[in-house]
């Protein structure tokens, strides 16, 4: 038998005919290749089909019952806006998890409870909570405090309360402690990490150029320690801001004043007392209402809530599944909308996702207004200690050519709107703070490290011929000539000049005025609306309301203006939040490091991540490091 083609006469070998075991492997190896062509032909119709499932399914949805608590259990760090999330990730991971809360939905969610006729309570289950900081806080603060001027009680449980956990809880008539919690309250701190030594053992020659007395971003890398000037004005915010913490407390619990003070200094004097029970002490200092296990605490709210629709726990609606039944119900009557523009995280140049701001992504945005009719007003809510001095001017120019097409453009700040933060903000037709938002940082430097020193020591060394004095000037492998470190700090002061000047401009100031009020220092923004720098205290709720008084428009809708998907982003989203993420393989991260224990690190690592950050080829940054909000 022949088994090719290839002639062949008595001279030529004839081929031998396979044996057993190569047969044997042949078929094998066409199993395997059937399988596996077969198996992913099947994960493929799979995944087709869920596809399909997703973009078709209509889930019904679910109806209230006629009288419940609304249950508000952030998780997470409280944010303007949600960090982006790649699409595989998010198909990976799920939609269930979620280690940041939109402050503007829990602020949403309870003003509608508050007129809501279904809900009778409001309870904080604040266990998933790890942050936010205290101007995010105060928003959210206010929102409880409306809604306690109805008849419905709030009530707050928690096995351990943080201390940002414990500002939202005090707000309650009611609040509840596990035996074995505690209630962690330490006070406001700016302690920051110092690479000086490092550097110089390293041989890393880090160039600095400023100007301003209070430009703290570069102190990490040229000192050891805090500087006096450092000192002082951090001291002064951090105690202005704890002011706030401290007398919002004690005045929802009815505390006489500095009892929050004495409960910290004394604290181990105190537990001492109580052997030990930091849930006794809690309660000895009117901190809490009650002591209750798990199984107590959920045992009362179903006696006073009854018992959920599934018949497990106490009748009580997530604030998400209330908002998605809210926005169901209300009515799309309005004279027009109010563009809601979040403008969060470091600015930098061209596109950027959720968590930073882009100049080519926030020129987008936009765009989106100037091509929706119905928007008649923009609010900006800033979120950021600054960055790319370049990146800032562009929004700021952007910013004011809308404001020239007749729109009215606010800016809210969040927790912080410094340095570029409040370069952007001057292109508004006003400018509304919080009493704790962090803000001012009016100030330039510039940061260029050199690492021939460091090359040196392991044998490495350049040299080259160039054109001109300045070829080759700025490579990081070479000594900085002094021409061109003159250059760059000529350029600092220019733009110092232009930033003080432009300032001056917006707020009916003197140049000399801002001058002073500049140097890079930070204010509280209760400060800077003494001394001018904003002409408004209040919430981004206040905020759009104005814009909306602005417009001339009674009744209004709230408009996000996001970063337009891409179909696989959109795709992705879509599969996360229908039923069928749940048939998709769940790939869980590590959770060898906490997300608390990232924020506690989070100060350690401030300084090597802004570093990272310092990408404008200009070399030129209005930034602010040292407003790390608490």
């Amino acid at each position: 038998m022949r088994y090719d083609d290839t002639p062949y006469n008595d001279h030529t070998e004839r081929p031998r005919k396979p044996g057993p075991i190569r047969r044997f492997f042949r078929f094998l190896g066409r199993a395997i290749n059937w399988l596996r062509v077969t198996l992913s032909n099947l994960i493929f119709l799979l995944i087709l089909l869920f596809i399909v499932f997703a973009l078709t399914s209509s889930e019904e949805p679910l109806v209230l019952p006629d009288s419940f608590a609304l249950t508000l259990s952030p998780s997470g760090f409280l944010v303007d806006e949600e960090s982006y999330v790649a699409p595989v990730e998010m198909l990976m991971n799920g939609s269930n998890e979620s280690f940041e809360t939109p402050v503007r939905d829990l602020v949403k969610a309870i003003d509608s409870g508050r007129q809501d006729p279904r809900v009778s309570a409001l309870v904080l289950e604040l266990d998933d909570m790890l942050g936010g900081g205290i101007s995010k806080l105060e928003e959210i603060g206010a929102a409880l405090g409306r809604f306690k001027e109805t008849d419905k009680p709030i009530i707050a449980t928690g096995s351990l309360y943080t201390q940002e956990q414990y500002y939202l809880a005090s707000y309650a008539d009611e609040i509840y402690i596990d035996p074995m919690g505690s209630i962690l309250l330490t006070g406001y701190s700016n302690y920051r990490t110092y690479f000086k030594d490092a550097i110089d053992k390293l041989a890393i020659n880090f160039h600095v150029f400023r100007v301003g007395q209070y430009k703290d971003f570069v102190e990490p890398y040229i000192r050891n320690s805090m500087s006096p000037a450092s000192r002082e004005h951090n001291s002064e915010w951090l105690n202005q801001l704890w002011g706030v913490y401290t007398s919002r407390v004690e005045a929802q619990r009815q505390l006489p004043s500095g009892a929050i003070n004495d409960y910290i200094s004394q604290m181990d004097s105190l537990l001492k007392a109580v052997e030990g029970d930091s849930a006794q002490l809690a309660l000895d200092s009117k901190l809490v209402d009650g002591i209750q296990s798990h199984r107590e605490r959920e045992q009362m709210l179903v006696e006073r809530f009854g018992h959920s629709q599934q018949g497990e726990g106490y009748n009580g609606i997530g604030y998400q599944t209330f908002l998605a039944d809210t926005d169901r119900r209300q009515s799309k009557e309005a004279d027009g909308k109010v563009g809601l523009i979040l403008a969060t995280g470091t600015i930098q140049t061209g596109e950027q996702p959720e968590g930073s701001i882009g100049s080519e992504t926030f020129i987008q945005r936009l765009q989106q207004v100037r091509e929706d009719p119905s928007i008649k007003a923009v609010v900006i809510r800033i979120d950021s200690g600054g960055g790319s001095a370049y990146a800032s001017e562009v929004i700021r120019s952007e910013i004011e050519a809308l404001r020239a097409e007749g729109m009215p453009v606010l800016v809210s700040m969040g927790s912080m709107a410094a340095s570029g933060g409040y370069w952007m903000a001057m292109g508004a037709d006003e400018v509304w703070a919080t009493p704790t938002t962090l803000t001012g940082s009016i100030g330039v430097f510039g940061a260029i490290p050199t690492f021939e020193e460091s090359l040196d020591k392991i044998g490495i060394n350049v040299d080259g011929v160039g054109t001109t004095p300045l070829a080759g000037a700025m490579r990081l492998d070479r000594t900085l000539t002094p021409q061109a470190k003159a250059i760059v700090q000529q350029t600092i002061n220019h733009i110092y000049d232009e930033f003080t000047s432009m300032v001056a401009e917006a707020r009916g100031l003197t140049q000399e005025r801002v001058d002073q009020l500049a140097q890079g220092r930070v204010w509280t923004g209760a400060t800077a609306h003494e001394l001018g720098l904003v002409d408004q205290l209040g919430s981004l709720k206040e905020t759009i309301a104005a814009a909306a008084s602005h417009a001339e428009m009674d009744a209004y809708e709230v408009r996000v203006i996001t970063r337009p998907l891409s179909p696989f982003e959109q795709l992705a989203r879509q599969i996360s939040r229908s039923s069928v993420s749940a048939f998709l393989p769940q790939v869980q991260q590590s959770q060898w490091l906490s997300q608390d224990l990232k924020r506690q690190l989070a100060p350690l690592l401030e300084p090597l991540r802004a570093l990272s950050e310092l990408d404008d080829p200009r070399a030129v940054y209005a930034r602010c490091m040292e407003c790390l909000a608490p």
